[in-house]
């Protein structure tokens, strides 16, 4: 997702990419080895919150971006169940590898459950 982002030129697409790779910063962080505490994933996403409504972002993601910000505070068969949407509702602005990646992701986050 970082590869796209870097590739696409300011704005709209590039926006979504890094909105999503921040998403998915976000999912990882309740995952091992990198697992944070629902303090710490609080805070996170309360952080996350504030970037996100600064972006340039397409207003049919901003309700499943938001949804994904809320679930990474809460557990992984949630933030899966949005990580769904958010890689719905964006893969028009994702590459092949890009959603293959969130792909992956939603299977890791299932599997913790």
């Amino acid at each position: 997702m970082a590869g796209l982002a870097g590739r696409l030129p300011l704005g709209g697409g590039r926006e979504v990419a890094l909105a999503v790779l921040s998403i998915a910063r976000l999912a990882s962080g309740m995952l091992p080895p990198d697992r944070f505490a629902v303090e710490d994933r609080q805070a996170r996403a309360a952080a996350a919150r504030v970037w996100l409504a600064s972006l340039a972002l397409p207003a049919a993601l901003r309700v499943p971006l938001a949804r994904a910000v809320d679930a990474s505070a809460l557990g992984p068969v949630q933030m899966a169940g949005a990580l769904r949407l958010v890689s719905s509702a964006a893969g028009s602005y994702l590459d092949a590898a890009a959603s293959l990646e969130v792909d992956r992701l939603i299977r890791r986050l299932t599997a913790h459950a």
